[in-house]
């Protein structure tokens, strides 16, 4: 009787250890969602951090029409509500440009990569707007397409803001999916045209853009016409150092932004966003990002090292 008492005891307490394991393991675990078009950086970022810390057990969990029901780091494209601001700590760690693009095979690419495109121009071509005077619309003879997301998004909400409209307000055609799926409709459309994000739009290698994309000038000093100065959209590298030096117009340009629960938080989770404070920026240009105010990121980046403190 006894032996079998002895176990009875040995099993439960087996069976303990084994789910304290397991809530250790998952607690362990690092989930990261948000905005599909980071995550080529996110990647990056863990395969560093995991070169250094080979037991970190970090994975994307890819968003689809919502998030997932659990994650710990949510990166995001545009300003959040301010109910769920209020949930979570956020680092703004680099900020993003998008561009006009079109088909390069267009007759509308062939047109206006020389002519380039103004303000008044883009927002006759991208947005429905029964108040805008239609005397002063200009002739487009070129067949043209627009291409947009279905869903709401960082992209085009910012885009849309830039110009003084809400996502709804773009015209064309509507696209589910995620931001590179409007990419891939306008290189099989021959009349495609679009926006999207450098890192979408530029070869990360060649720093060129992709190939069958045309990056469309556009007015940067709001003059009323692009100059030979402003079509520096060819190369990378050009676009970057200008957006960063130079108070540009017609280019929305937004933050990327990752955030941590301040109700509960995964130890290994607020590790690997110290790490990315300390180690990120230098990634940022490759994947077609600008680098953040540096006094907004410093503060940032004491509150998160307070927070470490802390526990």
């Amino acid at each position: 009787m006894k032996s079998f008492i002895s176990i009875l005891v040995a099993y439960f307490l087996l069976l303990m250890a084994s789910a304290s394991f397991a809530q250790e393991t998952s607690s362990n675990k690092v989930i990261v969602t948000g905005v599909r078009f980071a995550y080529p950086l996110i990647e990056k970022w863990i395969q560093d951090y995991k070169a250094v810390n080979p037991s970190a057990s970090i994975s994307i969990e890819t968003r689809t029409t919502t998030d997932p029901t659990k994650y710990d780091l949510l990166i995001e494209a545009y300003e959040p509500e301010r109910a769920i601001k209020e949930t979570r700590d956020y680092l703004y760690i680099g900020r993003y440009a998008l561009l006009p693009v079109a088909n390069a095979s267009s007759a509308f690419a062939k047109t206006y990569h020389d002519k380039g495109l103004t303000n008044a121009l883009i927002k006759q071509l991208y947005f429905h707007d029964i108040l805008a005077d239609k005397d002063k619309k200009q002739e487009i003879k070129a067949p043209y397409t627009i291409y947009t997301r279905l869903q709401k998004a960082g992209a085009p909400v910012t885009f849309a803001r830039y110009f003084g409209y809400e996502q709804q307000n773009i015209s064309g055609k509507a696209i589910a999916g995620a931001d590179e799926h409007l990419i891939k409709a306008l290189l099989k459309d021959s009349t495609g045209v679009s926006y999207g994000t450098l890192g979408l739009l530029y070869n990360p290698k060649t720093r060129k853009p992709l190939d069958g994309l045309s990056v469309l000038p556009v007015d940067l000093d709001e003059n009323g016409r692009i100059s030979n100065d402003e079509k520096i959209f060819d190369d990378l590298e050009t676009v970057i150092t200008r957006l960063e030096d130079d108070k540009v117009k017609n280019v929305p340009i937004e933050y990327l932004h990752i955030s941590l629960s301040k109700i509960s938080t995964n130890p290994d989770a607020l590790k690997f966003l110290l790490w990315i404070i300390d180690n990120a920026q230098e990634d940022l240009h490759a994947f077609g990002y600008l680098k953040p105010e540096i006094k907004r990121f410093e503060a940032e980046k004491e509150k998160f090292l307070q927070r470490a403190a802390a526990q």
